[in-house]
């Protein structure tokens, strides 16, 4: 009995000491049994292939990624504390191409319109962007198209966490008309749209002109009061401007909203300078859709059921009104610009109330006075050319700026 005592005593320590030796000797194999979160490489970001199976076809087409997007890091699911990262829900554009774009690599249409941009302003596009491509074959407004745009949408919303109530819509040219079509389907997708050089009568379609008086009405009813943001060149002869006149026309009529910027002088080709408007992608993060899947304004301090009716149509002149300088003023701009590497690259001369700018290759092109120091080329380009004084008013340089860099010429003698 004293042993059986002493060993009932005993029990407790003998427990602790068998079971520190079973968790030391089954700890690693049991630590390697546990499921560690794989370990990720960075996402890539920029454009990326991508491909879709619709109906049994693979098409090609792009996704664009922002720099500073980042995807959810994987977490240890079996560790109580952890809890799963809440990927950032990035704003997301469909954009339709044009005609000139059709192709099955997968990769054309990142050459202009929206996918320039992307380019060469990246800092003003924080959006996820969709490419898809149609073949050559095909027109933007057939039913598999369609489904085609839609269903790469859906795809890359999924894979990459866009925020369904920030689903945004552009289209240029063909890729307008599908656009108009897809805005038609679908009217509680959308929280805004922007469309260039493109209407709802297809060049490829002619009869439906016929519906002229009618068709705008049927389009504005059903997008109803969706934002939409529509860009044409006065002088465009393959989509002709009344094609965007009619439907600002029939969405004011619906009390629908809309903008239309018809800019002087263009032609087909609208897109370059409608894209690059600074304030195109600050209107569409704007807006988003509401719980009901109507468009509002993006305030949370001001919410509000539906946006108002709206419309606006403005001119956008192809440069500003020039203004007339005396000869003796031109005269204190002309010489000899040189850039840092000492390569004269501008030469300034006056003939009569006119100036002109050759450049290095021998090019020369008339420059017009934007103010007294600032001069542009009537051409339509976004680059000034600023003269710079010293102190005793002398002309020393040209501070010349684009919308995508600065340079520096000095004058020399």
């Amino acid at each position: 009995m004293r042993t059986f005592r002493r060993f009932g005593r005993a029990a407790p320590a003998v427990l602790k000491s068998a079971l520190l030796l079973f968790l030391l000797s089954t700890g690693p194999a049991h630590a390697a049994a546990k499921k560690t979160p794989p370990v990720l490489p960075p996402q890539e970001t920029g454009f990326l292939n991508r491909t879709i199976q619709v109906q049994g076809v693979t098409y090609k087409f792009q996704v664009y990624l922002p720099e500073d997007y980042r995807r959810p890091e994987p977490v240890d699911s079996s560790s109580k504390k952890a809890k799963r990262e809440t990927p950032k829900a990035w704003p997301i554009i469909l954009f339709l191409h044009g005609r000139g774009e059709r192709g099955s690599e997968g990769m054309w249409q990142t050459q202009i319109g929206l996918a320039q941009q992307l380019r060469d302003h990246p800092e003003r596009w924080p959006f996820i962007v969709v490419m898809p491509q149609c073949p050559l074959r095909h027109f933007w407004t057939d039913p598999e198209m369609l489904q085609m745009a839609i269903s790469s949408l859906d795809q890359e919303s999924r894979e990459f966490h866009a925020d369904s109530d920030r689903t945004y819509l552009a289209g240029l040219s063909l890729g307008g008309y599908g656009a108009w079509e897809l805005a038609k389907l679908y009217p509680r997708r959308w929280a805004a749209i922007a469309l260039c050089s493109t209407g709802i009568f297809w060049s490829y379609a002619p009869d439906r002109w016929r519906e002229v008086t009618t068709l705008p009405a049927e389009y504005a009813r059903r997008i109803g009061r969706v934002p939409i943001w529509l860009f044409h060149g006065t002088d465009d002869t393959v989509v002709v401007p009344r094609e965007s006149e009619l439907m600002y026309e029939a969405f004011k009529a619906e009390n629908g909203h809309i903008r239309l910027w018809d800019y002087q002088g263009l032609h087909h080709d609208c897109w370059t300078r409608a894209f690059n408007e600074p304030e195109l992608p600050r209107w569409l993060l704007s807006h988003r859709l509401n719980a009901q899947g109507l468009p509002i304004h993006d305030n949370p301090a001001k919410p509000e059921p539906q946006l108002p009716a709206f419309a606006e149509r403005i001119v956008v002149p192809l440069h500003p009104v020039p203004l007339k300088l005396p000869p003796a003023v031109l005269d204190t701009y002309v010489g000899v610009y040189y850039d840092s590497n000492n390569v004269a690259v501008a030469t300034i001369q006056r003939q009569g109330e006119q100036t002109f700018l050759r450049n290095a290759q021998g090019d020369v092109m008339e420059i017009m006075a934007q103010s007294t120091d600032t001069f542009f080329y009537p051409t339509g380009s976004l680059t000034r050319l600023t003269f710079e004084h010293d102190q005793e008013g002398r002309v020393t340089a040209i501070h010349l700026r684009d919308d995508r860099h600065e340079e520096l010429w000095e004058k020399r003698k």
